[in-house]
């Protein structure tokens, strides 16, 4: 397959996977917010999403004051900036439209008519009636474009690359939304969470849950009631778990053996080292290192396989 097909299919993915990873990240914040609370956490949470997503000083320069509703409409409407709702799925389409050729049918028509239906929702204001509901969607056709992907595209190295993509961004969102939700509460994580952590309100962790789709998975796995390491523990370690990071870090695995990739490859010994420690990996000693710590190194070696893969199979950055 021809590098730069490999870099679009790659990228299409990563980009839609984005979308609906922001949609979660905007959902649980939205939701944590119609909780009592006083402003000043409020605005502790829309801060702490922006920081994590690494978006507070370019949302600052623009806008000035944290406020709930201008934050969502820099994650969702505006154009300019690269991870909002609206830029994922725009060049999501665009690249699906520089490989139309490498495409189905269903998944070429399924990446257009998402695009054309968000222009439409944001022009009508259906955003701003029902954000809840606009997030819904946008999860809605993430799932669509991955189950069509699956059922249609021959099973190949376009699809393995267009796996690659989702799961690498994946891996990378779950980080920051578990991240987002631990770094509200106050502590640096470079220790045992607090026992006021411990007791944090079980509507905060529902939410969580909730926003990867997790609370019923919670509660046939634990049995018991939502505890913050026990969250984290099924969001960074259970390979059952679709959103966790030991399953995502499977899946990228997977495929790369599947690219048929040189077993002295520097990305397959990055990413098999990556998971080797995510399969025999204990909550409890990430929490007595620190949790925030972990997750950012997380996220660092994610990227840096992710330019590793972009090296060896995509087409170069310069």
């Amino acid at each position: 397959m021809l590098s730069r097909t490999a870099d679009h299919l790659f990228w299409m993915s990563r980009y839609t996977e984005r979308a609906e990873n922001t949609a979660r990240m905007l959902d649980v914040n939205y939701q944590t917010s119609l909780l009592p609370q006083s402003e000043a956490v409020a605005q502790l949470g829309w801060q702490g999403l922006l920081s994590i997503s690494e978006l507070l000083y370019s949302y600052k320069e623009r806008h000035g004051e944290i406020q709930a509703r201008e934050v969502m409409d820099f994650m969702v409407k505006d154009e300019s900036n690269p991870s909002s709702i609206m830029s994922c799925l725009s060049a999501a389409r665009e690249n699906a439209r520089a490989v139309r050729g490498a495409l189905t049918t269903e998944v070429w028509e399924t990446q257009n008519t998402t695009w054309l239906e968000v222009k439409r929702m944001i022009k009508s204001g259906q955003f701003e009636q029902d954000p809840a509901q606009f997030f819904e969607w946008v999860k809605f056709r993430s799932h669509l474009s991955r189950g069509v992907t699956v059922g249609t595209m021959l099973i190949d190295e376009a699809l393995h690359f267009m796996r690659m993509g989702t799961f690498l961004e994946r891996a990378d969102n779950t980080a920051r939304l578990v991240d987002v939700k631990f770094h509200a509460v106050q502590s640096d994580f470079f220790g045992a969470a607090s026992e006021k952590d411990q007791e944090y309100d079980f509507y905060h962790w529902s939410a969580i849950l909730r926003s990867v789709s997790g609370f019923e998975v919670y509660r046939k796995v634990y049995r018991d009631v939502i505890k913050p390491e026990r969250v984290a523990e099924l969001l960074i370690l259970r390979p059952d778990m679709p959103r966790s990071l030991h399953a995502c870090m499977n899946e990228v695995l997977a495929n790369l053996e599947l690219l048929g990739t040189d077993p002295r490859s520097e990305t397959l010994r990055r990413a098999g080292k990556l998971r080797a420690e995510l399969e025999y990996g204990r909550i409890d000693e990430i929490l007595a290192t620190g949790l925030h710590a972990y997750l950012s190194q997380f996220l660092d070696r994610v990227n840096d396989i992710g330019a590793h893969i972009g090296r060896e199979f995509l087409v170069p950055l310069n």
